[in-house]
């Protein structure tokens, strides 16, 4: 079980690694280049779902383990393990955040865009707090070639964040982007205008 509950918990990183950086390369319309939106969405949510499995076995094998005692409820309560206290309890409040994001999707078509997305949203703070519990919950990421895919991971999180960043500054809001072509149109009749 110690063997499963350590590769059932490197492969969640791996996916939700792999979802995150899938979310934060979509394009406001919903898109990647090359791929239409109805492919990127399902992507995205099959790669969540999978990484939800995951994270079920996860849970369920560390808590099977017989090395260290894990309550069941230390899954969604934080603090509520005797091991690792601190460390688990990450896990925790990144399962409940990833639980409500799952859930407000799965009820999307029920709730207010601007409600689905505040909470969506928190799926941005679950990935970081996934990290540090994955990184610090055991020493196996702490060192050799699991700590560099443990940093290369939050290398591409980090590098998609800056990418996603950049590319809204560059993006000028719609209303603006009206006001300045029809402040262009407006120059360019007044100078053909003045010849």
């Amino acid at each position: 079980m110690w063997y499963a509950s350590r590769a059932t918990g490197l492969v969640s990183l791996l996916l939700l690694t792999a979802v995150m950086l899938l979310g934060l390369l979509v394009t406001r319309q919903g898109r990647l280049p090359g791929l239409p939106r109805f492919a990127v969405s399902g992507l995205h949510r099959n790669l969540s779902l999978l990484a939800a499995v995951f994270i079920v076995l996860h849970v369920v094998t560390a808590v099977l383990d017989t090395y260290v005692h894990i309550p069941i409820t230390a899954a969604v309560i934080p603090l509520a393990s005797g091991y690792e206290r601190f460390w688990l309890g990450l896990g925790a409040v990144s399962l409940d955040l990833m639980l409500a994001a799952i859930v407000t999707s799965l009820l999307r078509r029920h709730l207010s865009r601007r409600a689905w997305r505040a909470v969506h949203l928190l799926a941005y703070l679950s990935w970081p707090v996934a990290w540090f519990h994955s990184v610090f919950a055991s020493g196996d990421l702490r060192h050799g070639a699991l700590f560099i895919l443990a940093i290369c991971c939050a290398i591409a999180v980090v590098g998609g964040a800056l990418w996603r960043l950049a590319a809204a500054a560059r993006d000028v809001p719609r209303a603006e982007r009206v006001g300045l072509q029809m402040s262009a149109v407006h120059k360019q009749r007044e100078g053909t205008t003045t010849r």
